[in-house]
């Protein structure tokens, strides 16, 4: 099982390397312009989509926060049988 985790692993960092590098210019710099954001700001769904994402993290940590407390729960009856 480690065999076949360590080559799939091997095998999804290889098309990191195989990317085209890109040469990042002056004008690169001095650009200030995100098109996408000014378009969904211009509509007013930037908020649409902050609230998205801050859905999404709040359930994230609230699922982990749940996990946490059954897992101590399960450790403390562990011990409490030893």
């Amino acid at each position: 099982m480690k065999k076949w985790l360590l080559i799939l692993m091997m095998f999804a960092t290889s098309f990191s390397f195989s990317q085209e590098k890109i040469p990042v210019t002056e004008s690169d710099y001095q650009n200030s312009e995100v098109p996408m954001a000014d378009r969904l700001r211009e509509d007013g769904k930037i908020y649409v989509l902050t609230g998205i994402i801050m859905i999404i993290l709040i359930g994230t940590l609230g699922y982990l926060v749940v996990i946490d407390k059954k897992i101590s729960r399960v450790e403390k009856t562990l011990e409490n049988k030893q």
